[in-house]
């Protein structure tokens, strides 16, 4: 049950690792949208030129009187804009860091998952050049 469980979470690690760069915008803008983000379209002449002077696929912050407004350009997927408020940044900061932490716990679990691995059939580890180099004992540590 265990390995199966393994298996299956190192299959779905890879395959996410295949995402196109336009799989992996589109999900981020799935976010933006969950966050509170509003999709505003760049349906004239006017709106694609203006989308086309932002940076791609960034955050760009707006102050406009006492209201600050984040603005992301999508020229490439969706020819849009996503536009949010000071939370809706928030929230997305929010999950992009709850999502951090959960891929970190995640490689964590992969590191070492085998008990009966024998990492030392594999030769030495770190140390430098071989055997007497590397820092620690007779370098003045």
């Amino acid at each position: 049950m265990k390995k199966a469980f393994l298996a299956s979470l190192i299959c779905v690690t890879a395959l996410s690792a295949c995402e196109s760069p336009q799989q992996m915008v589109s999900q981020k803008e799935d976010h933006l949208a969950a966050a509170g983000f509003q999709l505003k379209p760049a349906s004239t002449p006017q709106r694609i030129a203006m989308l086309k002077k932002l940076p791609a696929h960034h955050f760009v912050r707006r102050i406009h009187g006492d209201t600050v407004s984040y603005v992301y350009a999508d020229p490439t997927v969706c020819g849009c804009l996503y536009i949010g408020d000071q939370a809706a940044y928030g929230r997305y900061q929010a999950y992009q860091q709850q999502q951090n932490i959960a891929d970190e716990q995640q490689m964590a679990a992969q590191d070492y998952q085998d008990a009966q691995w024998n990492w030392g059939e594999w030769g030495p580890w770190g140390g430098g050049f071989g055997p007497g180099y590397g820092f620690g004992p007779g370098w003045g540590w």
